[in-house]
This record gives C-alpha cells, sequence and structure tokens, in this order.
C-alpha cells in the first residue's frame, strides 16, 4: 500500500498512511482484536457528513497519504460505497480491510472497486482452518478467506494478506508462506501482536523467537512472488540490513537517515511517524495500537495535529527514545514499536520491549 513518492522529507508534514476506522461494528470475535470490535456500531461514531469532511481533510495534506478504510468491519457501514467515491473525487489511494463474513461477497468486492478501492487487505492467521478459525471466532473463515482471495484474483484487485503472528501459530510461518504463495498475492505483512484490545488474552513471542521468525520472513521474502513486511516489528528492518550487508553510516560517519533503500525494509515508517489512525469517533492517534489521544476531529486538524502536536512530534525523533533504543545504531531506520513499548511500559518513547539486539 506504499506510495512510490514518498521520502523522509514528507515524515514531518504528511503520512504516508492514514487509517480511518470507520466502524467498529463486526460480527466476528477475533481473539487478538485491537478494536474489540461489537456487532453494532457505536451511536457516537463520525456520520456521513463528518466522515466525508475527514476525508477531504486528509486530502488537504501536502502528500495526501494512501487512506485506509479499516474497522471494525468496514462492509457495514451502508455509506461505505459513498466514502469510497468521495475518497477517489478527492484523489486519494484508498486500500479496504473487509472481515470474513458473508458480507465479504464478489459483488462487495466489485462495487469497491467500481468506486476506487486499489487494495485489499485480508487477513489469514493460519495454514489450515483449525488455526485460523480458532483465531477468528467462528468455523468456516478459513474457507471464506480463500474464497475472498480467490474473488479479488477474479477481479484483478491487488491483495495485501495481514497474518498476526502468537503463540498459536508461530510454527506455521514457513506453512503460511507456501499457501500465500499460491494465491497471488502482492505483499504479506506479518503482524506482531501488541497487548491491546483483546490481544491481552494472547501470548506474544519471545525476543529471541522474533529472531528466528525474521529469519523465516527473510528466506521467503527473497524466492517468494510477492513483497513481505512486518507491521509492529521494525526491528525486521535492523535485521534485514545486517544479513544484506549494508553500511550503517553515512558521510563522517553519521546515521545514514534514508540511504538504505532495497527490499521494501528501511525507510524508517512507525507509529505516528509516516502513520496516522482516527477512530469510529474522531480521535486522533499515531497509530491503531498506540491508545494516546491527541485531539478529536472535528475539534481538531488532523493535518495539523500530525505536524504538530507534541506526542507525534516526540515519535517522530529517535534520538529522544529511552534505553538502548534511543543510541542504537538503527534508532533512523527501525525506531522500535512503539506502541508495544506503550503497551508494556506505559512509556511511548521507552525501548522497544522485544528486541535481543544490542546496540554496539
Amino acid at each position: 500500500m506504499m506510495t512510490t513518492t514518498y521520502t523522509e522529507a514528507d515524515f514531518d508534514t504528511s503520512p504516508l498512511m492514514f487509517y480511518y476506522e470507520i466502524t467498529q461494528a463486526c460480527d466476528l470475535v477475533c481473539e487478538h482484536c485491537r478494536a474489540s470490535a461489537k456487532p453494532d456500531a457505536d451511536p457516537n461514531e463520525l456520520q456521513r457528513e463528518q466522515s466525508q469532511a475527514l476525508i477531504a481533510q486528509v486530502a488537504t495534506f501536502p502528500k495526501p497519504p494512501t487512506l485506509v478504510l479499516t474497522g471494525g468491519d468496514p462492509l457495514k457501514r451502508r455509506d461505505l460505497f459513498d466514502l469510497i467515491r468521495h475518497a477517489a473525487s478527492a484523489g486519494l489511494q484508498i486500500a479496504l480491510t473487509p472481515s470474513a463474513t458473508p458480507l465479504a461477497t464478489y459483488e462487495a468486492f466489485h462495487a469497491a472497486k467500481e468506486a476506487g478501492v486499489s487494495r485489499l487487505g485480508i487477513s489469514l492467521d493460519g495454514a489450515d482452518a483449525a488455526t485460523h478459525d480458532a483465531f477468528r471466532g467462528w468455523s468456516g473463515s478459513f474457507e471464506r478467506t480463500l474464497q475472498m482471495l480467490a474473488n479479488a484474483r477474479r477481479l484483478q484487485l491487488p491483495v495485501q494478506v495481514n497474518t498476526s503472528v502468537t503463540r498459536r501459530n508461530f510454527h506455521q510461518l514457513d506453512a503460511i508462506a507456501e499457501v500465500l504463495a499460491q494465491q497471488g498475492i502482492a505483499m504479506w505483512s506479518v503482524f506482531f501482536l501488541v497487548p491491546v484490545g483483546r490481544g491481552l488474552q494472547q501470548q506474544r513471542i519471545s525476543p529471541e523467537e522474533y529472531e528466528v521468525a525474521f529469519e523465516i520472513l527473510w528466506r521467503h521474502a527473497r524466492i517468494k512472488p510477492y513483497g513481505i513486511k512486518t507491521t509492529e516489528a521494525p526491528h525486521y528492518r535492523r535485521y534485514v540490513l545486517q544479513h544484506r550487508g549494508d553500511p550503517l553510516a553515512g558521510p563522517g560517519g553519521k546515521p545514514d537517515r534514508g540511504g538504505h533503500r532495497g527490499h521494501r525494509a528501511p525507510l524508517g515508517v512507525w507509529d505516528g511517524r509516516g502513520v496516522m489512525f482516527v477512530s469510529q469517533i474522531g480521535e486522533i492517534f499515531p497509530a491503531g495500537f498506540l491508545p494516546l489521544c491527541c485531539g478529536r476531529f472535528p475539534d481538531n486538524s488532523v493535518v495539523d495535529v500530525y505536524q504538530n502536536h507534541p506526542t507525534f512530534r516526540a515519535l517522530r525523533e529517535p534520538d529522544r527514545f529511552q534505553g538502548k533504543c534511543g543510541i542504537c545504531d538503527y534508532r533512523w531506520i527501525c525506531g522500535g514499536s512503539r506502541a508495544r513499548a506503550y503497551a508494556v511500559t506505559g512509556d511511548a518513547l521507552a525501548s522497544e520491549p522485544d528486541c535481543v539486539y544490542v546496540p554496539g
């Protein structure tokens, strides 16, 4: 879902990815759900005119971001396709993350594409039905997900598959990679658990197991027909650079804050730095997994909050991070998961708790 023209020069003025949670309504009960979604919409969620005003404001960033319409299940919004058309008319690139429910039909995907969606995000959390269905809370979710992927292929809609890693499926990473090789996807985004929402009930893997997971992902990244990236595990970028043998320093030994371009890794995007999230009721956050409210639309401008709010500004300055993250030689391309640091320590500027690397 990345645009090709976004550079480090844009970090302070425009996010790369803008996530708008248009509803928390969802018919699933996924065990790792950030939003702890419910069947019915929040009565205070932004209504059509407010949502359209928010989308119009997103389009005014100096470099308009990719707009990700997420949830909950965005297909539960009756005005979804109107909102997509509104965003498309404003010139935004639009991605959609539907849930694997009976609403996710071929016809719905066709309507989304016709309205202006250019990419889908579809979740797959296991290599088999037993594992995936246990994550998603109902039997049949795995087969429906495969059907969603087939429908996207028929429509020639690019897909990013999102996989959440916990102890339950850590051992299946190789098998999931093989399943996805047959699905014609564009990207595999592997999400490493942040203990928020219903994710508090799940067991995240150990720091040492992250390194095992990174080795698996790096191996598949070099041979599979799709790209691979991580979510809430930016230290994968450190792993990639170490194993590519890329230099860390620019002229004079100063950190090279952007010279590593290749293999999708090291632009240096993380919570609040290239990323912004607005909840269904207009609350503004640095990311969906970092519950530090920095304002509320429409009372606050999302452009002003991203550019000027002290929390966003602090998150964009790795030299202000605490512990080893603040002195790490990879801090400008990794930054650690600010959401996990906050969830574990209560301080979004603390060290990434799930990284084994010791700065040299």
